[in-house]
């Protein structure tokens, strides 16, 4: 499922909770936190309940290191949610909350070279000029679930502007991952012996990314009623 189909069937599942709702009973949020830059969607409904639809994107870099190898990332966060709160006091602001998520977010990586400009790969040494460019790309479960908790003061605190907060885990199961190089111009053993360290740098670089199965969800932002 892609993005504009998910999207498109998120907005005909709320699109009767918006028709049905009175204008006091719609709001709309903008936050900030791991899950980048925000914009939800919030209606009212019976039961002590909040429907929640909206979008998440942030890019960043940074350097990590696996084993004896160093690496430069590029992270593309990218997600739409659509959620559900439950107040289970009522006149609070207190929520639990579950949902699930479109996960398109994605990293791409590239391997760094030393001060001789070679990569050093499960002990043995390969110049750039032999194998080129060595770099890899993770991606996510595209449909994952969420729980979590938080607070808000709309939509049925009357019109005008509050603060919402939510800290929770999306559940996004083990990253798929690749690690290739650009090109191998060397002796056929030179790149088949490449071939193996790329594979066994693989399962190092597997293991860096493990932590990120169930992705930590902390955001504040403020709220609006209309």
């Amino acid at each position: 499922m892609n993005k504009s189909v998910l999207s498109l069937s998120l907005s005909c599942a709320f699109a009767g909770i918006a028709s049905s709702a009175n204008a006091a009973d719609v709001g709309v949020t903008l936050d900030a936190g791991t899950t980048g830059a925000g914009l939800h969607l919030v209606f009212a409904m019976p039961m002590d309940l909040n429907a929640r639809v909206g979008v998440n994107a942030l890019n960043f870099n940074y350097a990590r290191s696996s084993s004896q190898v160093d690496y430069d990332f590029g992270l593309k966060l990218q997600t739409i949610d659509a959620l559900l709160d439950w107040f289970p006091t009522k006149g609070s602001g207190f929520r639990l909350t579950t949902g699930l998520v479109y996960n398109g977010s994605k990293i791409d990586y590239n391997m760094k070279v030393n001060v001789g400009n070679q990569y050093v790969l499960n002990g043995n040494t390969y110049s750039i000029a032999q194998v080129g460019s060595i770099h890899g790309a993770v991606e996510f479960k595209k449909v994952a679930p969420y729980l979590g908790v938080g607070w808000s003061n709309l939509p049925t605190s009357g019109k005008g502007w509050g603060f919402t907060a939510d800290m929770g885990v999306t559940f996004q199961g083990a990253p798929d991952s690749t690690l290739v190089n650009s090109n191998c111009t060397a002796a056929a053993a030179v790149c088949a012996q490449l071939t193996s360290d790329l594979a066994a740098e693989k399962a190092n670089v597997d293991d860096l990314l493990s932590n990120l199965k169930a992705y930590p969800v902390m955001r504040m932002g403020a709220s609006y009623t209309f």
